[in-house]
């Protein structure tokens, strides 16, 4: 069972829509917190579902469930806080949110998981990604870049 994760910084929109396709990706879930900002261009939240659609065949989902709060994002960015304990603070969200048991198999299954980090090394996405693989065990996991 394939998870792919990507983000869609430094992307453009042919890259981005790209590799979603090229991947099989059939389901986005959209972890970002703040999914309708202007500044995300091509990846605002209802513009984002019209074009996967479009492009790709692709179905949507804001999934808020596995998002950080914005008082962690607002820690981590703005007063640039460790990683670290980023990191903690964010496993233990998805703990106490028991995110696992409102997720089915069958929704992971050539899912994408979208945030808005270039590269999934310090983004919750891949933070996500792992914590599903403790509950979901046949999960590949898969960074689009």
């Amino acid at each position: 069972m394939r998870l792919f994760t990507i983000g869609f910084t430094q992307k453009p929109a042919k890259t981005f829509f790209s590799l979603l396709r090229d991947a099989g990706v059939s389901r986005l879930l959209d972890t970002r917190l703040n999914n309708r900002s202007q500044l995300a261009g091509f990846s605002k939240a209802g513009d984002l579902e019209y074009f996967l659609m479009t492009i790709g065949g692709i179905g949507y989902r804001h999934a808020p469930e596995l998002a950080p709060t914005q008082e962690m994002l607002d820690g981590y960015k703005k007063l640039r806080g460790a990683w670290d304990t980023y990191e903690i603070d964010y496993r233990a969200l998805l703990t106490r949110r028991n995110v696992s048991a409102s997720i089915l198999s069958s929704e992971l299954e050539n899912a994408c998981l979208l945030c808005s980090e270039h590269l999934p090394t310090y983004c919750h996405r891949r933070l996500a990604a792992e914590y599903l693989k403790q509950s979901f065990p046949e999960l590949q996991i898969i960074h689009l870049v």
